[in-house]
């Protein structure tokens, strides 16, 4: 029998968390259901061999990524310091810190590297540390800030999109999002390109275009649709990036669909009935998503056929994918990382990164592959 008490902490879960599932399941103390998987021997097809490794300091429970622009890897902790790293050595290039606990980690593009406290205070630094400026924008941030073509975009957790002067901190625009009656307390990730747009999700299963100039909305595009009778049966937001290959836009919904369209209109190519936080992955011609089991599935990006379903990590809880190359890539909870065959969904490769969670999609760039832990571990991998 549920009590009151359980149910309160249940929806208090939802609303912070957004591991719905985890967090119902676990309630109902039902642990059998949520026992992970045991891991399988894998024969390593390749390895990743470690470059160097530096400590960023620990994101706690939050979901930090590195920002990537130039010869560096923009980093940040939950305690509020911010880091730029070299991406050829792993040597810290500079150090400063912001006097409040940040909830995501930074923006950059090189010139400019932003980060916003849970106070909704936005910090911004130029690339030798330096602060240049801070504003506050009245409202929690849980997302994070983008920095592209002069402009720092902050998504507000009130539904605002907000475009300040990357030099000055002025406002230069500001887009508001309807409110839904109930939507969930995550960052929702903005995906730029060339910039001049952003892509990214909306709640209620929506994603869209915006462009990053004046905050207008290009194209917005409804991937599922809310079902069910009470508030939390209907939640459906698309809070997860979307991916981008070629003229493809793919993205997909919790407690909805996966679908892709194309990125010029956002008009979907196919959906199909599927549910995940992580978002998704895509190569030339496929798209990959695993669910809140941790089942991971590939779809043909074209039409949305599937291709293959891997269930062997039931209940690991994965983080972002990344394709790159032949092979899919995800951390989990354990601190593993899991390296798929894309075109056939075998387990490849396995090893230890950290024992901390892996929730930030591992990077690919310069021939390196960078991967963060929730503990603080930031490291660059070569496959050998």
């Amino acid at each position: 029998m549920i009590t009151m008490k359980c149910l309160t902490r249940k929806l208090a879960s939802i609303l912070i968390l957004g591991f719905v599932a985890i967090v119902l399941v676990a309630c109902s103390g039902n642990a059998r259901v949520r026992k992970p998987s045991e891991l399988t021997p894998v024969n390593n097809q390749f390895e990743m061999v470690p470059m160097w490794t530096v400590d960023i300091g620990s994101s706690e429970t939050f979901n930090f990524h590195p920002a990537i622009a130039g010869d560096g890897a923009y980093t940040a902790s939950h305690g509020g310091d911010i880091t730029k790293i070299d991406l050829a050595t792993g040597k810290k290039m500079w150090e400063a810190s912001v006097p409040e606990r940040l909830a995501i980690g930074p923006g950059s593009d090189g010139r400019v590297t932003a980060v916003v406290g849970i106070k909704g205070n936005v910090y911004a630094f130029d690339d030798t540390g330096k602060a240049l400026w801070n504003v506050n924008i009245g409202s929690e941030v849980l997302s994070e800030p983008v920095v592209a073509g002069g402009i720092v975009i902050v998504r507000a957790l009130d539904n605002r999109f907000i475009g300040l002067d990357a030099q000055t901190g002025v406002r230069k625009w500001s887009y508001q999002r309807p409110q839904s009656a109930l939507s969930l307390r995550v960052g929702y990730g903005m995906l730029p390109i060339n910039n001049e747009v952003v892509v990214t999700g909306f709640s209620g299963g929506r994603f869209g275009m915006i462009a990053i100039a004046n905050g207008g909305l290009i194209w917005e595009t409804p991937v599922s649709f809310p079902k069910g009778f009470s508030e939390i049966e209907r939640l459906n937001d698309v809070t997860a990036k979307p991916s981008i290959e070629g003229e493809v836009v793919c993205a997909v919904s919790y407690q909805g669909r996966i679908g892709c369209g194309q990125i010029r209109t956002g008009n979907l190519l196919w959906f199909k009935d599927f549910s995940s936080y992580t978002g998704t992955a895509q190569s030339t011609d496929m798209v990959f998503s695993a669910n809140e089991k941790s089942n991971i599935t590939a779809f043909a990006s074209k039409d949305g056929t599937q291709i293959w379903e891997n269930t062997k990590l039931t209940y690991r809880d994965v983080g972002e994918p990344l394709a790159v190359g032949k092979v899919l890539l995800m951390g989990d909870a354990e601190g593993y990382v899991h390296a798929f065959s894309q075109a056939s969904g075998e387990n490849i490769a396995r090893f230890r990164h950290d024992s901390s969670p892996i929730t930030a999609a591992p990077i690919s760039v310069g021939g390196l592959i960078l991967i963060q832990s929730q503990g603080g571990k930031l490291a660059a991998y070569s496959p050998k």
